[in-house]
């Protein structure tokens, strides 16, 4: 079996597990999650598994999308409602504050990873050292927040969407906006609603893929690799060329069915004429021809 399967983490769950558990479900060792959610997060957790495991980096590196209520007034050591209470703070600021100071950090914002969190320094991981009482300085990392838009405010909460680049710490984005408007704050919910094209509305729970695989039917569930890169235009190559292509050969455009579009420096969907998913290639140019490269094969 080779695919993803959009899984909805559910709360109490590690990523860790869900990988497990699903690993001993299918009965397959070669699987993989696709971004790390805290044990108190759920939503999208893309799981790859067999031949996808290859694209696991391609669906980290994308654009994720968060629903988020951050609670003003309380600030925490692990910046989310599951650390102790650090510091509390009346909070006296207006709607109108509020969404300016979240929407100052909408663009190019430089964050510094939470003391509570699974980067590894030095060979040991963050929440290790933390646990143990350490803190140490941590470089800022530069992210980027697409959108964030606030959908409401009661009391001292404010729900919100979040649409971010990777490696982007939601309960740091919280305690900076609480920073920003003087009161402190820290995530006290977070749902992943998007990863790459995973949505929430077509995610499934563990406990539902049971069904699934008595009857027989994972393959409703699991999405073909190449579905991943459909940003990329779809080649096909000739059959009399399977050999050069199940070899990981570079390819003559001359192989390809119809090669009248290729341009050069572009990447492209490379499929057999039997509709098989070979991998993406890269047009190059060699002594002036144009030739397609394998960038990433799955054979």
């Amino acid at each position: 079996m080779n695919g993803i399967i959009n899984v909805y983490k559910e709360k109490g769950y590690t990523s860790f597990d869900v990988v497990a558990i699903l690993r001993k479900k299918l009965k397959i060792k070669k699987i993989g999650h696709t971004g790390t959610l805290d044990p108190e997060a759920e939503g999208v957790l893309p799981v790859c598994v067999g031949k996808a495991t290859k694209v696991a980096d391609y669906i980290t590196d994308t654009t994720k999308t968060y629903l988020a209520t951050m609670t003003l007034g309380i600030e925490t050591d692990t910046e989310d409602h599951t650390g102790n209470i650090i510091r509390e703070k009346e909070v006296t600021c207006s709607k109108e504050q509020i969404e300016e100071a979240v929407s100052s950090f909408i663009g190019d914002y430089s964050q510094i990873p939470p003391m509570y969190s699974a980067l590894k320094v030095n060979g040991k991981r963050l929440y290790q050292l933390a646990r143990e009482g350490k803190t140490i300085e941590r470089k800022a990392r530069n992210i980027y927040i697409y959108n964030i838009d606030i959908i409401n405010i009661y009391g001292t909460n404010v729900e919100m969407e979040v649409k971010c680049s990777k490696g982007t710490y939601i309960r740091t984005l919280c305690a900076d906006i609480g920073t920003k408007l003087g009161c402190g704050a820290h995530m006290s919910k977070l749902i992943r609603t998007q990863s790459s094209l995973f949505s929430i509305d077509s995610s499934i729970k563990l406990g539902e893929i049971d069904s699934y695989i008595m009857n027989d039917k994972l393959n409703e569930i699991v999405t073909s690799i190449d579905k991943v890169f459909l940003k990329f235009n779809k080649l096909v190559v000739r059959s009399e060329y399977d050999k050069f292509l199940y070899n990981g050969n570079k390819l003559k455009v001359e192989f390809l069915i119809d090669n009248e579009n290729v341009t050069e420096q572009m990447q492209y969907r490379i499929y057999d004429e039997n509709n098989n998913f070979i991998g993406i290639y890269q047009t190059i140019l060699k002594d002036e021809k144009m030739i397609l490269k394998p960038i990433k094969l799955f054979l």
